[in-house]
């Protein structure tokens, strides 16, 4: 199960542990990802997604996952959530 976000596709980063003494280990930086059912106004099905915290944040601020696919651009989304944005589109542009 991969530690990475189902729509911004953020993921693990790695650095190091500095000690006082100045010696250094690597480490993980883990995003903080929470498992959440998402709701889509427009096809009216809920989506359970994989979403890291600040993504989920972002989704709030926007009003919602259909707001924030379309204010989104492509290439910073994955490729689950571009197939989530054109069902959107088709659906929209169907009405």
């Amino acid at each position: 199960m991969a530690k990475k976000c189902d729509i911004s596709g953020t993921g693990v980063q790695s650095g190091n542990n500095v000690s006082h003494a100045n010696n250094k280990t690597r480490r993980r930086f883990l995003p903080n990802l929470q498992v959440v059912s998402l709701l889509s106004d427009t096809l009216g099905k809920i989506f359970k997604l994989k979403v890291c915290s600040k993504t989920l944040r972002s989704i709030e601020h926007n009003g919602g996952l259909d707001a924030y696919l379309e204010s989104t651009s492509n290439n910073k989304l994955t490729d689950e959530a571009k197939k989530i944005k054109k069902s959107i589109a088709k659906k929209k542009a169907s009405k």
